[in-house]
């Protein structure tokens, strides 16, 4: 017998990012995801066998989609190889990507403020794996002597507050109709906008960074013009 296709699959898991934004971990349903991507109730079981499976699948979907493009970004090419301008990529990064997903985000953070178990389950064993590779970028500026020799959770705090919280609360806050349209959309401009990222990340990179050090030219040799 073939096997069903895993376009099947796909398209489950797309109709389970369209709505887990407005029905969370708890009340997100396994037939109303079925009729969103037009899948019978067989074929999401046959994939998934459970709710908390598919759940589970959805949002590590998400996730090591954001973790690639993180790690692409903070290996890509720099002038000079300087490690604040590989912290910038990956935190540039990090604020499309929540841009992007924020609503999603946003849900996620507030099911596990909630203690639902699959939302804590995933942040405990995901969220470690980006916190990681952002610390070990902030440890490499400072010992290049790039960075304030600030503790590194602090620093990290200082860019997670200034670049990716304005985007996932305050765009829960746009997204919830909570400001008059024109204050919205000047809130959109100032929040949400790629320029405005890109903004806040060049002002917390230059209150957290010191300037390169100058090179040392290379001595004159005897009879050096």
């Amino acid at each position: 017998m073939p096997r069903p296709s895993r376009n099947l699959d796909r398209a489950l898991l797309d109709a389970g990012r369209e709505l887990f934004p407005q029905r969370g971990c708890a009340g997100l349903s396994v037939r109303e995801v079925a009729e969103a991507a037009g899948v019978n109730l067989g074929m999401f079981h046959y994939h998934f066998k459970t709710r908390e499976a598919f759940l589970r699948a959805l949002l590590d979907g998400v996730y090591e989609e954001m973790y690639a493009r993180l790690e692409v970004a903070a290996a890509r090419p720099v002038a000079s190889d300087d490690p604040v301008e590989h912290l910038r990529e990956a935190l540039r990064s990090l604020g499309r990507f929540a841009r992007a997903h924020r609503a999603l985000l946003a849900r996620l953070l507030a099911d596990a403020l909630s203690g639902d178990a699959i939302a804590t389950a995933f942040i405990r064993a995901n969220f470690p794996r980006h916190i990681g590779m952002i610390h070990g970028l902030v440890a490499r500026a400072q010992e290049a002597g790039r960075m304030k020799p600030l503790p590194i959770p602090q620093a990290m705090a200082i860019c997670a507050g200034s670049i990716v919280a304005p985007i996932i609360f305050g765009g829960a806050a746009l997204d919830a109709g909570a400001f008059p349209p024109a204050q919205a959309r000047a809130l959109q401009a100032v929040l949400l906008d790629e320029a405005a990222i890109d903004q806040r990340i060049d002002t917390v990179l230059e209150a957290l960074t010191l300037p390169a050090p100058a090179r040392r030219r290379a001595p004159r040799t005897r009879g050096a013009a």
